[in-house]
């Protein structure tokens, strides 16, 4: 793995926090939308997920204003799903994607010599294990 620099390292939590707004806004619509009683109960913990997302935001803009960086105001586009499986697999492989990026950031912040910034992006690791093993018990996988 090239060397990174701590400027190039804002621009991947920039990234990660653009994705946070993303899963709020979609967790936001997905909990007011996903209806049937099938979908009682994780509609219930996607708001629960949803308040997770948030803090993360907050953590991840506050890591990037240490770090000397300006947070993002960039949201990415949520997709239309069609019904609630389709939102449940979406949400699904959005959290994949950020357990993937936590799990680097981890590790670079570490490369990079800043404990701190690693010590406060754990927690956000292990909420998103969680995200991504309720959403993968939802729909059965």
């Amino acid at each position: 793995m090239t060397t990174m620099d701590t400027s190039e390292f804002i621009d991947r939590l920039n990234e990660d926090l653009a994705s946070e707004y993303q899963s709020i806004v979609q967790y936001t619509q997905h909990s007011a939308t996903i209806k049937g009683a099938e979908y009682r109960s994780i509609v219930e913990e996607l708001g629960n997920h949803l308040g997770q997302e948030l803090e993360h935001a907050k953590t991840l803009a506050r890591q990037i204003d240490f770090l000397g960086g300006t947070p993002t105001v960039v949201v990415p586009a949520v997709p239309d799903t069609p019904d609630g499986a389709a939102a449940l697999r979406t949400d699904l492989e959005l959290e994949e994607r950020q357990l993937q990026r936590y799990r680097e950031r981890v590790g670079e912040a570490t490369e990079l010599g800043l404990p701190d910034v690693a010590e406060a992006l754990r927690p956000l690791l292990q909420q998103t294990q969680d995200h991504v093993s309720d959403l993968r018990d939802a729909l059965g996988d």
